[in-house]
């Protein structure tokens, strides 16, 4: 239930850098319907991180890619007017580079497009989403490059 849940949904974005563009999708579901965003969703039970990534990349644009390091961490709360929590998230973001396949909205996603960052203001995204872009491009350009390694232990 991510509508009003009884605790955070854990979710992940993907900052899919091809050169010098991002990949943006606008979103057919709430929370954000109809706003432009980075791909991404919740994790799947028995998930991890990165392959969680690379689906949500896969449903929603049609494209393969390369997980790679993890940008940031960062809440999303949504309330509702009377102050119920309506959505709440943890984002973990990834910077990715597109491995394979042939962009095409799917999934959640009502449109998708390659954008340059000078032209990332028209899209009219989240202050939070133009950080976390910025940054991931700063580390695409850089040679720290790295496919993050995998941490997690399944027992």
């Amino acid at each position: 239930m991510r509508e009003f849940p009884d605790r955070p949904i854990v979710g992940v974005g993907a900052v899919v850098v091809d050169g010098d563009r991002v990949l943006l999708v606008r979103r057919g579901h709430e929370p954000l319907k109809g706003q432009w965003s980075i791909p991404g969703g919740a994790v799947e039970l028995g998930e991890t991180l990165e392959t969680a990534c690379a689906r949500e990349v896969r449903e929603e644009t049609g494209l393969d890619v390369e997980v790679g390091p993890m940008i940031d961490v960062f809440d999303r709360i949504r309330v509702d007017a009377d102050g119920r929590t309506r959505y709440h998230y943890v984002l973990v973001d990834f910077v990715c580079r597109p491995m394979g396949g042939t962009l095409a909205c799917a999934s959640d996603a009502i449109d998708a497009v390659w954008v340059s960052p000078a032209e990332l203001r028209a899209y009219a995204l989240q202050a939070a989403t133009i950080d976390v872009i910025q940054k991931a491009l700063a580390r695409a350009r850089s040679d720290a490059w790295a496919p993050r390694e995998m941490r997690s232990h399944v027992d």
